[in-house]
């Protein structure tokens, strides 16, 4: 099945339609308030790895692909694309990160994934 996967920041506008949409904003850290990181991005290995080892994140990445499973179950999974947002405030860290990660199980699967990364490439945002 072919999966598109969006990763935006909230703080630079609303992120398109999506069968799921992980919000990671109010339930995992944040990277941004780590000085050492952040003006870093998710392409960095210290971002990845600081995501990855957020408590919560293993479990919500290993219950999404279990939700992709699902729907690639279903009847119409061949002609129509699963569309996937991760978000966060500002889309470098956090969402992108994850879907990254994402994307990589997925495609490990088997499913023909595309990754946009909308915001990674903006400055980072003071709120």
């Amino acid at each position: 099945m072919l999966v598109e996967i969006t990763s935006f920041g909230h703080l630079h506008g609303p992120g398109p339609a999506a069968h799921l949409t992980l919000d990671l904003r109010h339930h995992f850290r944040d990277p941004h308030h780590d000085p050492a990181v952040r003006h870093l991005t998710a392409r960095h290995h210290t971002v990845r790895d600081q995501v990855a080892a957020t408590p919560g994140i293993p479990q919500l990445l290993d219950a999404t692909v279990a939700a992709v499973q699902a729907y690639a179950a279903g009847p119409s999974a061949a002609t129509h694309p699963m569309t996937i947002t991760c978000s966060c405030q500002g889309g470098k860290h956090r969402a992108a990160a994850v879907a990254d990660e994402l994307g990589r199980r997925l495609a490990e699967l088997g499913h023909h994934v595309h990754v946009t990364h909308r915001d990674i490439d903006k400055p980072a945002v003071d709120r």
